[in-house]
């Protein structure tokens, strides 16, 4: 099993608060850069792989106070494919990292991580760290 986020993956994020807190920072391995949603529900994080994958986990390090605290998880096998509901999962409003099991049988092209809640009054979402993990098929 190993990071599935390579320099090819494409990320597409549905809002960003501005240019300090842009998507790039979602996967660049530090811990003092992050990416923030505008305000409003759902937000969404998309990532496009550059060749099929097979996903195991997904881990994300979110800030206390701003989590997606109910997140829709969709996966697509081709890149202009429809959306398909893999799962659902529920991270808590803390700052650690947070694993969850997001297994495909099949593999996929594409992962969709929609936040339906905040657990900011405003449906701000706030992520230090996000990766992907799982093997090529």
């Amino acid at each position: 099993m190993h990071s599935l986020i390579s320099p090819d993956a494409r990320i597409k994020v549905s809002s960003t608060l501005d240019k300090s807190v842009g998507k790039k920072y979602l996967t660049d391995g530090s811990p003092e850069t992050c990416w923030t949603s505008q305000q409003g529900s759902p937000q969404y994080i998309q990532i496009l792989f550059p060749s099929p994958v097979l996903l195991k986990q997904v881990a994300i390090t979110f800030q206390g106070g701003f989590v997606g605290t109910r997140c829709t998880v969709d996966a697509r096998t081709s890149e202009s494919g429809d959306w398909s509901n893999l799962t659902a999962v529920y991270p808590e409003d803390v700052n650690r990292k947070q694993v969850f099991d997001v297994v495909s049988p099949d593999p996929v092209q594409g992962l969709k991580l929609t936040f339906e809640e905040s657990s900011d009054f405003f449906g701000r979402i706030t992520i230090y760290d996000l990766d992907v993990q799982g093997d090529d098929p």
